[in-house]
């Protein structure tokens, strides 16, 4: 909601341009693309890659942080899910205001055996990051020299349908891979969001200059590298995969002692 106060009908963006978040976030880094472009003799799209890179790998420890923290979280999550799984069932049916406020008092007595705060869900590093990366958005739509140049197939300051297609694949990927780590039953939940956020993305970039779905592009594809990452570094099981672990072992080990039974020579 605050973001959206500092946006205007600008057409680009300079020293000269109003407003806070124009002058101290926006302006420094239309400066930063146009002085890396002319490092690469002039490319504006070499450019708004570097500048992607830089400020996705400069919020890297900060999302490392939030990642661990989610991931404690998680463990927790699922140490709880019997004893609450248990609740909802002792109550399952008794819509009593009674019954509730019971059901609530030992939900938050559950919270704090396991010493759980479900306040806690690391708000700071998605406030720390977004204005940054609304101020690239809007400096590399602000900054009037990128529509005059071109970048490998296409013109950066024109739409173009294959870098659309483009963006709607890796965003795909990055729902995919981003589910991969949720519990089952929220996988089923957040399916359809899986396909809606591609076909959105999409639409965007077809209405887009180009340089747009370049950012979108080598943003997204990021951020499929760093959630594997994360997912090697901050591994976290779900109830119905452990379980289904020790069905299969279990299972594997009925069979191995069956085969050594059978292997066995019959005594004479």
């Amino acid at each position: 909601m605050l973001l959206a106060g500092c946006s205007n009908n600008l057409s680009e963006i300079n020293s000269s341009t109003p407003g806070f978040f124009n002058h101290y976030i926006v302006f420094p880094l239309s400066y930063l693309i146009q002085h890396i472009a002319s490092a690469f003799h002039g490319s504006y799209g070499v450019s708004i890659i570097a500048i992607t890179l830089v400020i996705r790998l400069g919020l890297l420890p900060l999302m490392m942080r939030q990642a661990k923290s989610q991931q404690g979280t998680r463990v927790i999550m699922n140490a709880m899910k019997p004893e609450l799984d248990a609740l909802k069932k002792k109550y399952e049916g008794k819509n009593d205001l009674t019954d509730r406020q019971k059901m609530s008092e030992e939900t938050m007595a559950l919270y704090k055996k396991h010493k759980f705060n479900p306040l806690n869900i690391g708000c700071l590093p998605l406030l720390i990051q977004l204005p940054i990366l609304s101020g690239i958005y809007t400096a590399i739509r602000l900054t009037p020299e990128i529509s005059s140049h071109s970048f490998l197939w296409f013109k950066l300051g024109a739409p173009d349908y294959v870098l659309a297609v483009i963006v709607a694949v890796i965003y795909l990927i990055q729902a995919k891979v981003s589910q991969a780590n949720m519990a089952p039953e929220q996988r089923k939940q957040f399916a359809i969001v899986g396909y809606i956020s591609p076909l959105m993305m999409a639409f965007f970039s077809l209405s887009a200059p180009a340089a747009m779905p370049l950012y979108w592009t080598v943003g997204g594809s990021f951020l499929i590298l760093q959630t594997m990452l994360f997912r090697k570094l901050y591994p976290v099981e779900h109830p119905q995969e452990t379980a289904s672990k020790s069905k299969k072992n279990a299972s594997s080990d009925k069979n191995t002692t069956s085969a050594k039974r059978a292997a066995k020579p019959a005594k004479s």
